[in-house]
């Protein structure tokens, strides 16, 4: 069976088409190009699994994209694919945290930090038991600067690097986005547990990878994806 997977993110949609253990390349669209999506190259397709956090009308593109075959967008449930879910209502949970855990889940099968950095980054708990116990949403790093320039007079952004203890203002702006990230990362996972891995992945990753103890792993939601059609194949 071939199936077409989509990640439709607060930036881009990522696809990746997989036909037995074989993945085609990912190719990454800006959110901002949704209409122009052409899924001509993957067809034809048995199943199309989607996560979508980037709104209604990315949405209906993307229905409008995949009219000639079966359609899936997944939402988060109180337990799929061997993970339980302990958010207050589980179907509020963004579709790719969950997916991406579920991913997370079956990589590891023990309790782990999943931490997702990209336009927001998030960063939520597992247990060794499998069970969502909750997580965090904080600015991007890049948010975070924008936000900070966008909300005070006199600072203006232009890069800036990392240092520990910046003498510039593009400096202390970067750094200190990086901080409030690593910081936020760090106490979460001593929270948790200190020696279970940390699982990092999104576009952000390699921004903050050198200051953490972290196992960088691509697409996950994309895996999770294909976790959860297999489990409906077998339901």
């Amino acid at each position: 069976m071939k199936r077409l997977l989509i990640d439709a993110g607060n930036t881009n949609i990522k696809l990746a088409s997989v036909e037995g253990g074989d993945w085609s390349a990912v190719r990454t669209l800006p959110v901002s190009r949704a209409g122009e999506l052409n899924l001509a190259e993957y067809g034809p397709v048995q199943q199309v699994w989607a996560s979508n956090v980037a709104g209604d009308d990315v949405a209906r593109q993307i229905s409008d994209a995949c009219a000639h075959w079966p359609l899936e967008f997944i939402v988060a449930q109180a337990a799929q694919c061997g993970v339980r879910n302990r958010y207050d209502r589980p179907d509020q949970l963004g579709s790719d945290r969950w997916a991406a855990l579920i991913a997370a889940w079956h990589l590891v099968g023990a309790a782990c930090l999943v931490v997702s950095s990209g336009t927001a980054t998030t960063i939520d708990a597992l247990s060794g038991a499998g069970e969502f116990m909750g997580g965090l949403i904080l600015p991007g790093v890049e948010l975070m600067q924008r936000s900070l320039t966008a909300g005070t007079a006199q600072l203006g952004v232009a890069g800036g690097g990392y240092a520990d203890f910046p003498r510039n203002t593009n400096d202390a702006i970067y750094s200190g986005a990086i901080q409030a990230s690593c910081g936020a990362i760090q106490r979460q996972h001593a929270l948790l547990d200190a020696a279970a891995p940390v699982l990092l992945s999104g576009g952000a990753a390699h921004l903050l990878s050198p200051h953490l103890k972290v196992q960088i792993v691509d697409n996950l939601v994309l895996q999770g994806l294909l976790l959860i059609a297999k489990e409906a194949d077998r339901a």
